[in-house]
C-alpha cells in the first residue's frame, strides 16, 4: 500500500475514533416541532383582555435522553430571533437530562427581527406565545407538568419576567399549568404594570450584565426591590463587564447593534384602559418618543457565561431534585 493511502487512512480512523469519544448527553434522544396557537395583538389589547388576530408560531421540543415524564426548560429569544444562545443553552439542559422548549415568536408572524423597529410586535405577545407552549407541554406524555421552567432573553427576557403575573396568569393561560421558576435574562424592565407585585410563589432568577447598555441592569433594580419588598421570591445576578446578549457564543466581545432601538433613556408605566404612558410627557408611549435611542452595544463575554451557565445549572438541579 502507498504510504500516502496508509497516512490517509490513519487519519480517518483517527477522526472516527475522536468522533466515537465525544460524549453525546448534549444530542435529544427525539426533536419534535409544534405548531403553537396564539394570537398578534397590540400591548394595550392585551392588557385589557381583548382577543388579536389569530396565528400559529412554532416550538422545537427535544427530548432528553431519559426515560419517562422530565423536566422541560421553556426558552424565548429576543429581538434578533432565535439565535446561537437558544442552541446553547438547549443542548446544556439535554446533557443534564432537562428536555428544552424553544419557542419561535417571529417566523409564524412574518418577521425575522424587531431590533430596529420594534412596534413591529407588541412586546406582550410573547407571554400568549408562552402560555401557549406550556398548554402543549402540560398535555405531552414525556412531560412532568410540575416541572417546567422559563428561560428568557432580552424581548423574551421581558416576556418571562412578566409571565410570572398572576393577573396575566387569570386572563390568558389556559393551560391548567403553572412554571416552576422563571429565570429572565438582560429583561427590559423599563415598564411598570399594574399590580404588577403579584406574581405568585414561584422563584423568578435574574441574570443581567453590568455593561449592559441596552437593557441597563439598572432599570430591573427598583422592580426587584418592590417585588422582595412584597414578600417573592427574586434574586439579581450581574456580571462585570458583560454586554447585552453576554451568553451567545457567537460573535465579538463587544459591537455596536447599528440602527437597534432601545428604551433605556424611557420610564414606562400602565395607565387607565392599558394605555401605556411615557411618564416624562405624560403621552401614550410610542418608538418614536424622544427617550428612544439607537445603536447599543452586544457582545458575548465567555467568563460570565460559564458564571451564568454554573449558576443556572445549580439552581435547575436544586429544583427539579437532579442526580
Amino acid at each position: 500500500m502507498k504510504p500516502g493511502l496508509i497516512a490517509l487512512l490513519a487519519a480517518i480512523l483517527l477522526s472516527a475514533a475522536a468522533f466515537a469519544e465525544t460524549p453525546t448527553a448534549d444530542i435529544a434522544q427525539r426533536t419534535e416541532l409544534h405548531a403553537i396557537p396564539s394570537m398578534t395583538l397590540s400591548d394595550g389589547d392585551f392588557l385589557t383582555g381583548k382577543d388579536g388576530k389569530a396565528v400559529t408560531v412554532g416550538g422545537q421540543f427535544r427530548i432528553a435522553q431519559r426515560a419517562g415524564k422530565l423536566p422541560v426548560v421553556v426558552l424565548i429569544h429576543g429581538s434578533g430571533g432565535m439565535g446561537p444562545n437558544i442552541e446553547a443553552w438547549s443542548r446544556l439542559f439535554n446533557a443534564m437530562g432537562v428536555s428544552t422548549f424553544a419557542i419561535d415568536g417571529f417566523t409564524g408572524r412574518g418577521l425575522v427581527s424587531t431590533s430596529s423597529n420594534q412596534a413591529q410586535l407588541g412586546r406582550l405577545n410573547f407571554i400568549l406565545d408562552i402560555y401557549g407552549a406550556l398548554a402543549i407541554l402540560a398535555k405531552h406524555p414525556r412531560v412532568d407538568p410540575e416541572r417546567i421552567v422559563l428561560m428568557g432573553f432580552s424581548r423574551g427576557g421581558q416576556a418571562a419576567l412578566y409571565a410570572s403575573l398572576a393577573r396575566f396568569h387569570k386572563t390568558w393561560n389556559k393551560s391548567g399549568a403553572s412554571f416552576a421558576a422563571y429565570i429572565p435574562f438582560y429583561p427590559d424592565c423599563s415598564t411598570s404594570y399594574i399590580d404588577d407585585t403579584d406574581v405568585g410563589a414561584p422563584p423568578i432568577r435574574i441574570f443581567h450584565g453590568n455593561a449592559d447598555d441596552y437593557n441597563p441592569v439598572a432599570s430591573c433594580k427598583p422592580f426587584v426591590a418592590r417585588l422582595k419588598a412584597a414578600g417573592r421570591d427574586v434574586e439579581l445576578t450581574e456580571y462585570a463587564d458583560a454586554q447585552h446578549g453576554f451568553d451567545t457564543p457567537l460573535g465579538p466581545p463587544k459591537v455596536v447593534a447599528t440602527g437597534s432601538q432601545t428604551v433605556r433613556a424611557c420610564t414606562i408605566k400602565e395607565g387607565p384602559a392599558g394605555v401605556l404612558v411615557n411618564t416624562a410627557t405624560g403621552a401614550p408611549f410610542a418608538y418614536t418618543a424622544t427617550c428612544v435611542q439607537l445603536d447599543p452595544h452586544v457582545g458575548r463575554n465567555v467568563v460570565a457565561t460559564a458564571a451564568a451557565q454554573a449558576a443556572v445549572s445549580d439552581f435547575v438541579r436544586t429544583l427539579f431534585k437532579l442526580k
